[in-house]
């Protein structure tokens, strides 16, 4: 990626978007963003280990699991379009935490050095 404001520019290109805008992302910028994922994953492995680890025992360490629930919400009501069903699956509280655990697990499993190719393989079938 050459700079930030190109990143800026392909997050766009997701349809949960409010300013979605609908362009085909070449496979350079597809690879450069599994590569940023990947790195922001080793970066905030701590992080998400702990979001993990409260949600297996919510009566010891709820609080962490509601601040990242509450926070992820807040983001998606600001930046997704509202009215698209996948969106409101995310909001819908009973099928949202499935879906943040297989998310946070995914990450989780990018942080080895083989990270790359786990989350491009990944994001392929999926």
């Amino acid at each position: 990626m050459p700079n930030k404001i190109t990143i800026w520019k392909l997050r766009n290109n997701n349809p949960l978007r409010k300013s979605y805008v609908n362009n085909n992302i070449k496979l350079i910028e597809f690879d450069a963003l599994i590569k940023i994922t990947v790195e922001m994953s080793r970066y905030l492995y701590p992080y998400i280990r702990e979001i993990l680890k409260s949600k297996e025992d919510l009566e010891k360490n709820s609080v962490i699991w509601k601040d990242f629930n509450k926070r992820l919400i807040e983001l998606i009501k600001e930046r997704f379009n509202l009215d698209s069903m996948r969106v409101k699956k995310l909001l819908n509280q009973t099928e949202n935490d499935e879906i943040i655990v297989k998310s946070l697990l995914t990450l989780s499993l990018c942080i080895s050095n083989k990270g790359y190719e786990k989350l491009k393989n990944f994001l392929f079938e999926f």
